[in-house]
């Protein structure tokens, strides 16, 4: 006689909730304990997961090489304005403000500058409030410094 079938419906409901409630969780957990199953799903040397991109650091770049390209596409840029019947560009002057512009701190380099100067700023008229007042002064870098790392701690 077939045991699966030698079952009610309702003892049948009851394996099937015992199993899905408790067993499968079990082994889920099991799985993810003994052998870091969850980050090796899907995993092999065929797998996607395996080509996830390196993280590329950022090189210096040569200046002399990065003035060379800039002036190259600049002429095939103005070459191909010229052949469209426009108004070539003047060159050398495009150069020297788009190299200009890349010297410029971009990002979180110019928004920690940016930062630096509004709290300096704020140290200066509190100093000029503290004279006012006849209290002594604060030295300016020290306070603006010790309100810097106030802040960033603060996150």
């Amino acid at each position: 006689m077939d045991f699966p079938l030698a079952l009610s419906a309702l003892q049948k409901g009851a394996v099937l909730l015992l199993f899905t409630g408790v067993a499968a969780p079990a082994i889920g957990l099991l799985l993810k304990r003994v052998g870091g199953g969850w980050e090796t799903m899907g995993g092999g040397p065929f797998a996607i997961l395996d080509q996830r991109p390196q993280r590329r650091t950022a090189q210096p770049v040569d200046p002399v090489i990065q003035a060379a390209e800039v002036r190259q596409m600049l002429e095939a840029k103005s070459e191909r304005r010229r052949q469209r019947g426009e108004a070539p560009l003047d060159v050398e002057a495009e150069a020297e403000r788009l190299l200009a512009a890349a010297e410029q701190p971009r990002g979180e380099e110019a928004m920690d500058a940016e930062l630096r100067a509004e709290v300096r700023q704020l140290v200066v008229a509190r100093n000029e409030r503290r004279l006012r007042e006849g209290r002594e002064p604060l030295e300016i870098e020290t306070e603006t410094e010790r309100q810097l790392s106030d802040l960033i701690g603060s996150n």
